[in-house]
């Protein structure tokens, strides 16, 4: 039987994964792997980087290429330093909305101000999951976390809209549900040239899936039937789009 050319790709000495049963950041590491495989890329000429949290672990320690697993909210800084060290690689950085849009979210917006060339993938699970299931900046109003036992009382970050109000070249956003148009996205943002971010719509079973309910399973049924394309959007009133995931490339 033919191998999956995505192990080409990963560090064997890190499987199995060590993800939680069910934690959709297994699937955004092998749409990762998928694109580098179907544009052939040169993983000696990428440099990925990461930071704290569940997603720092999909770059580090899996993709076998030079990786830089930084402190909490400093991914895409140390990023910029390798870009501006090293034009010519391909840098990529893979982390969570906790750490990305919370803790580094002012990292995120100057950086895509600045139109730095460099791909951001956020591994977008609405909550903390490494520590413990905080609130973080995605989680929507009226989840209860262990930080919120009421229930959050405000709105999270819409976070493909706010990365395009701040400058980036190019933003999409798809769910662990909708793996080939994932994939194509990567594919996109890896050939760019400027600033592109990927927001990449995660399940947490362990933690937010217990805030709401749901297992594994249940998350990516409710991302099937609550996503809806961009086009779709624009013909939808506010109050149909509440609680929708808008997909697609903004």
């Amino acid at each position: 039987m033919k191998e999956n050319p995505v192990f080409n790709y990963l560090r064997r000495e890190s499987l199995p994964l060590k993800f939680c049963p069910g934690c959709g950041h297994g699937i955004i590491l092998g749409a990762v792997a998928r694109a580098i495989d179907e544009l052939k890329l040169d993983m000696d000429k990428m440099v990925f980087v990461s930071g704290i949290g569940c997603a720092g672990w999909i770059s580090s320690p899996n993709l076998n290429a030079d990786t830089l697993h930084t402190t909490h909210g400093r991914a895409i800084p140390a990023a910029t330093g390798v870009k501006t060290a090293r034009p010519d690689l391909n840098v990529v950085v893979i982390s969570g909305d906790g750490d990305l849009a919370t803790i580094g979210g002012n990292h995120l917006i100057h950086a895509a101000r600045r139109n730095i060339p460099m791909t951001v993938i956020c591994a977008n699970n609405s909550i903390y999951g490494m520590t413990g299931g905080q609130t973080s900046g995605t989680t929507p109003k009226g989840i209860k976390t262990v930080t919120d036992p009421q229930g959050n009382i405000y709105d999270g970050f819409d976070l493909a809209p706010l990365v395009k109000a701040a400058g980036a070249a190019y933003v999409a956003r798809y769910t662990t549900f909708h793996v080939r148009e994932l994939i194509r996205a990567v594919k996109t943002a890896l050939k760019g040239n400027g600033f592109s971010f990927i927001e990449a719509v995660s399940q947490c079973p362990t933690h937010y899936g217990k805030s709401v309910g749901q297992q594994a399973a249940e998350m990516l049924t409710f991302f099937k039937e609550k996503s809806v394309t961009i086009k779709r959007a624009k013909e939808m009133s506010p109050d149909e789009l509440a609680g929708k995931i808008t997909i697609g490339e903004f």
